[in-house]
C-alpha cells in the first residue's frame, strides 16, 4: 500500500532518496506527476535505523511499547488511564504521539504531567524509525522507564515499519467489529498483546464476540492472551498493568 500511494517516502527516508541510498525511476505506465517506483527495499534502511533505536533504548534502560490500531479505538484514552496508574507507582513515562495532523492527542496526554513529543506525518499513514529517532532526541534529558509510541491510526502500514520497540500492542475496539484479525492478519499476527477496548459498550453491541477475536488470533499462530479493557470504567486495567510489569521485567 505504501509503495502505491507514496507514503513510504517520509521525512526520514526522503534524504536517503536524495542521497542515492535508494533508487527510484518513473513508472513505465503514465502516472500522476512525482510518482515514483522504489526499486531497492526501503525497509532495509528503516530496519537499520530501528536497530540503532533499540540499542539506544536499551542503553538508556527504557522499555518501549508501540501501540497500533485503527482510528478511534481508544489508544489515547488507554494511555491517559495507564499513565495515571503507572505514575502513581513511581514510574517515569514518556510518549511519542503520531498523527497525520494536529496535536490534539498530545495536548491531552501532556495534561497528565508526562513529556510528549508530537509527530505530524502529513501524508504518511505510519511512523518510521527515523521519525522515532528524531522525536526521542527531543525527549533527551527526560528520565523514562517506559516510552509509549502511539502510532498513526491504521491497521495496515504501521505493521511493516520497525521502530526499535520492545513490544507491539494492538487495540481492537468493540464498535469496530470482531472480524478485524481476519481482515488484517499481518498486524494481529505480530502483536505481543491484543487489547479489546471499549468493553463497556459490549451490552450495546451484542453481535461482538470476544471469543471469536481469540479464535481468529489463535488461527494466525499468535498465542498471546487477549485482554478485555475499558479505559472509562477501569475494567481489565489491572490485568493490563500486570502484563506491562511482566513485559518490563522481561525486557
Amino acid at each position: 500500500m505504501c509503495n502505491s500511494c507514496g507514503c513510504n517516502i517520509t521525512t526520514g527516508s526522503r534524504l536517503l532518496l536524495k542521497n542515492g541510498a535508494i533508487r527510484a525511476i518513473r513508472p513505465l505506465k503514465p502516472a500522476a506527476p512525482h510518482s515514483i517506483e522504489v526499486l531497492q527495499n526501503l525497509l532495509q534502511d528503516n530496519d537499520r535505523q530501528a536497530e540503532r533505536n533499540a540499542a539506544l533504548f536499551n542503553a538508556q534502560g527504557t522499555v518501549v511499547f508501540n501501540l497500533m490500531s485503527s482510528p478511534g479505538s481508544g489508544k489515547t484514552a488507554l494511555l491517559e488511564a495507564t499513565i495515571e496508574r503507572l505514575t502513581a507507582r513511581g514510574l517515569n513515562i514518556g510518549v511519542i504521539e503520531g498523527d497525520l495532523e494536529t496535536e490534539n492527542d498530545a495536548v491531552r496526554l501532556r495534561k497528565k504531567g508526562v513529556p510528549v513529543v508530537q509527530i505530524t506525518t502529513g501524508m504518511a499513514c505510519h511512523l518510521d524509525a527515523a521519525m522515532i529517532r528524531s522525536a526521542y532526541q527531543q525527549l533527551a534529558g527526560a528520565a523514562m522507564d517506559i516510552l509509549f509510541i502511539e502510532n498513526v491510526g491504521n491497521l495496515v502500514c504501521p505493521a511493516s515499519f520497525a521502530l526499535g520497540q520492545h513490544y507491539d500492542v494492538v487495540l481492537l475496539s468493540v464498535p469496530e467489529g470482531d472480524d478485524k484479525p481476519e481482515k488484517y492478519p499481518v498486524m494481529f499476527r505480530l502483536a505481543d498483546k491484543v487489547l479489546v477496548t471499549k468493553t463497556d459498550l459490549l451490552p450495546y453491541f451484542d453481535d461482538f464476540s470476544v471469543a471469536r477475536v481469540r479464535d481468529e488470533i489463535s488461527l494466525l499462530a499468535n498465542h498471546t492472551d487477549v485482554l478485555e479493557v475499558s479505559s472509562k470504567t477501569g475494567r481489565g486495567m489491572d490485568g493490563w498493568l500486570d502484563w506491562l510489569a511482566g513485559a518490563i521485567a522481561e525486557a
